[in-house]
């Protein structure tokens, strides 16, 4: 016979799921909690926060895999004058960091530095979140330092740097920001430059495997790979197309251009990652609006393409700036340009409904709330926005409804004249990770520790 107590917790473990974050967007990278056992509603002070720890400047977002959190900052070093008459870019001196930290008290276990010298507008810190794979972890700095790292002690397996392997210029505006791919064998990056804006690398070494497209620069959308016709694609947006490839060889499948004005008119805010779903492939720009390709076997061509006529009202469309947008069900959920959170009709681009409840009414102009599905099949969503809040709601083609809301975190990066979080959140182990510019802090989400 077993004991009621061991019973109740073989039960629990029947009915409770726990997985890990390893990378941006999740394990699969697709932006989907899939434990089971959180918070149907918070607490009335808020869910639990278990810890915080300090941290240096940077956008990179938290990784968490096998008890360990790992995330990027930077150390700035001292100002440099600069010389009377200089013209240019000024080189800031520093070094970026990976952070290895213990899940469960978020005390440092390992960290690794190494000098880069920042020559970009927005010189916070580093931008993308690190990868686990197995026993290594990737990174990428903003100044193109792609790492491999033993996740054990944080020791170098091998690195390459972009502007010198490849003699190509930094992305002016944020560096490097396009989270690396792992697929099978290799991590895939978006480089940049002749022939080299998609380069896939063997994660075990570092040789080059393969190179593909030309862009006269990168951008920051992230690659993601989908089944299309039965096969695989990597897809990939750069500043002047989206395009489909083979993943294991970089040949070319198709390629639509976008934005179609060209290099001059703004195509390098090029951030959220392309959504596929049901024959459908999705991007959105903040200065182009949204555009939808649909497949005709393996090809893909264009459905529709909505740019409003109005930046004070993003009146048609979706001009989003960082966040990546969710593609469900025959509708688009996603952050418009001024912080408004809209629906629209997949097959039609037309807007089905648009909100600014998650931002208390205000108008956030390059608003950013990241959106993360609350489970595989459902309507609830975690929506992480830059005031800091952390909010539990539904979203459904009749309306958003707020749940609940909890504030963990200050904005205190100073951008377009307001003060914003702007770093992707980790959801692992029933936990709830996220980072400003001063501290990270872990947060459960598991209805047994908020009870």
């Amino acid at each position: 016979m077993i004991a009621p107590r061991i019973f109740l917790v073989f039960v629990f473990a029947l009915t409770s799921f726990a997985e890990d974050w390893p990378q941006w967007l999740g394990p699969k990278r697709d932006g989907i909690v899939r434990e089971t056992g959180l918070l149907e509603k918070f607490p009335a002070d808020g869910p639990k926060v278990l810890w915080r720890k300090p941290i240096n400047g940077g956008y990179s977002g938290p990784a968490v895999a096998n008890g360990r959190v790992y995330v990027m900052d930077r150390i700035a070093g001292p100002p440099l004058e600069r010389k009377p008459g200089e013209r240019g870019m000024p080189e800031l001196i520093g070094e970026e960091r990976v952070l290895c930290l213990d899940e469960r008290t978020g005390d440092l276990i390992w960290e690794h530095k190494y000098e880069s010298r920042y020559r970009i507008d927005f010189p916070s810190g580093p931008r993308t979140t690190p990868t686990i794979d197995g026993e290594r972890v990737y990174t990428l700095g903003a100044m193109g330092d792609l790492r491999c790292l033993d996740a054990k002690d944080g020791s170098l397996v091998w690195a390459k740097n972009f502007p010198t392997e490849y003699e190509i210029k930094n992305p002016q505006a944020w560096g490097w920001a396009a989270h690396p791919l792992i697929h099978g064998q290799k991590i895939i990056c978006m480089v940049g430059g002749t022939n080299t804006a998609v380069v896939a690398f063997d994660k075990r070494s570092g040789k080059e495997l393969w190179r593909a497209l030309t862009t006269h620069e990168i951008g920051y959308a992230p690659p993601v790979v989908a089944t299309v016709a039965g096969k695989e694609q990597l897809i990939v947006w750069h500043t002047e197309a989206l395009a489909g490839l083979r993943p294991d060889s970089g040949e070319l499948i198709w390629s639509v251009p976008y934005p179609a004005e060209g290099k001059h008119q703004r195509p390098e805010v090029t951030i959220g990652m392309p959504r596929v779903q049901d024959g459908l492939v999705f991007v959105t720009s903040f200065y182009h609006g949204g555009l939808m390709l649909k497949f005709a076997g393996e090809k893909a061509e264009l459905l529709w393409n909505k740019k409003s006529t109005s930046r004070s009202s993003f009146n048609a469309g979706l001009h989003t700036t960082m966040t990546t947008p969710v593609l469900k069900e025959g509708f688009i959920y996603g952050v418009c340009g001024g912080g408004t959170l809209r629906c629209l009709n997949a097959k039609t681009g037309e807007r089905v409904w648009e909100t600014r409840e998650h931002v208390n009414g205000k108008e956030t102009m390059f608003g950013t709330s990241f959106l993360i599905q609350a489970g595989e099949k459902t309507d609830r969503f975690f929506i992480w926005t830059d005031l800091g809040d952390l909010i539990l709601a539904r979203l459904t083609p009749e309306k958003y409804e707020e749940i609940s809301r909890a504030h963990l975190l200050d904005p205190i990066e100073n951008a377009r004249g307001r003060e914003v979080v702007w770093s992707h959140p980790a959801f692992a182990d029933k936990k709830f990770f996220a980072r400003n510019q001063k501290e990270i802090i872990c947060v459960s989400l598991g209805a047994e520790l908020n009870g």
